[in-house]
């Protein structure tokens, strides 16, 4: 494979009739990177992964693994690839490990110490029948084929799926020894929480759009802070009005609560000027950050596309992949 970038799309759009699920999306992630790709349901999240997997065939634009075409070179591309879809099928009449040696045989083979080492490491249950097994022990296999053959790129749509939090930690170590390894983990999901632990930057996508791409340390520093204070008296909310940083404030009596970002200098010069008894500070919790955000770049967006807002979300009318297909 060469150095270029591990996952590329450029003006990338899927139009299924008149309704465009992805919509000239245009992204570059490089190798060594876990990246989030973060939105609501039906925001295009797995239509853009079923374009550059040629599961699906874009309408428009370009897309690259490892600086291979997606679609003229997809059996090329599979061979340095692991991938687990959020609509995860498997045999049910195959055993867990029956299941991973067919898979294996369709790749040439693997390492089975690595596969046993990832058995072990999720606590997955190998021996019994596919369609006996939990969601959570079937998603447990999901991610060892995902992961057995040493991926140089790994893309995985929502994987957390039924796994309990101790599977979920093990899980999030795997990703970061694998970034770490000089590998790249594209790492789908609707909730921030569970990405900010591990990625690196996030993309977000709304409407088919791309929003913006962070980074999770500037992400992290963008959050708002929340700040209580207890006055001798009462002080009214209004005080606050203007004070640079500041959001929102409310005041219940002598308690006023804020909410700010960057500095709290300009919020604290106003506090003094009144008698302060207490002061308590906390971060705002990120999601909560994230939906915001979400409303203010949509709103933006839709302004400067001067179109109404598409209502709601669709389900990518793509079938699930089978286990071969994934291979």
């Amino acid at each position: 494979m060469t150095t270029a970038p591990a996952i590329e799309t450029v003006g990338l759009t899927k139009r299924f009739g008149d309704f465009t699920a992805v919509d000239q999306v245009s992204l570059t992630i490089e190798r060594g990177e876990v990246f989030g790709f973060l939105g609501p349901n039906g925001a295009g999240k797995s239509t853009t992964i079923r374009c550059l997997l040629d599961l699906i065939r874009a309408s428009e634009g370009e897309c690259r693994i490892a600086g291979l075409d997606s679609r003229r070179d997809a059996v090329e591309i599979r061979r340095h690839l692991g991938f687990l879809p959020s609509d995860l099928a498997l045999y049910p009449n195959l055993t867990g490990r029956e299941t991973l040696q067919f898979l294996a045989n369709l790749r040439g083979g693997v390492d089975w110490a690595w596969v046993d080492e990832l058995a072990r490491r999720f606590d997955a249950e190998l021996t019994k029948k596919v369609g006996e097994l939990s969601s959570g022990n079937r998603q447990k296999v999901g991610l060892i084929q995902a992961f057995m053959n040493r991926p140089e790129v790994v893309i995985l749509d929502e994987p957390i799926t039924g796994l309990d939090p101790l599977v979920q930690l093990e899980f999030h170590d795997l990703m970061r020894e694998h970034a770490a390894a000089g590998n790249t983990v594209f790492l789908s999901s609707h909730t921030l929480s569970e990405v900010e632990r591990v990625a690196d930057r996030v993309g977000f996508i709304r409407r088919g759009r791309l929003i913006a791409v962070e980074r999770m340390s500037e992400l992290q520093e963008k959050a708002l802070r929340s700040v209580t204070l207890e006055f001798a008296e009462p002080v009214p909310a209004a005080a606050f009005d203007g004070v640079e940083g500041v959001h929102t404030v409310s005041a219940d009596g002598a308690t006023v609560t804020a909410q700010y970002e960057g500095s709290m200098g300009p919020l604290l010069r106003v506090a003094t000027a009144h008698d302060v008894l207490s002061l308590s500070s906390a971060t705002v919790d990120l999601d909560e950050m994230f939906l915001q955000f979400y409303r203010g770049e949509v709103e933006e967006a839709d302004a400067r596309a001067g179109a109404p807002a598409q209502a709601g979300g669709a389900s990518d009318p793509a079938p699930a992949s089978s286990p071969a297909e994934r291979a």
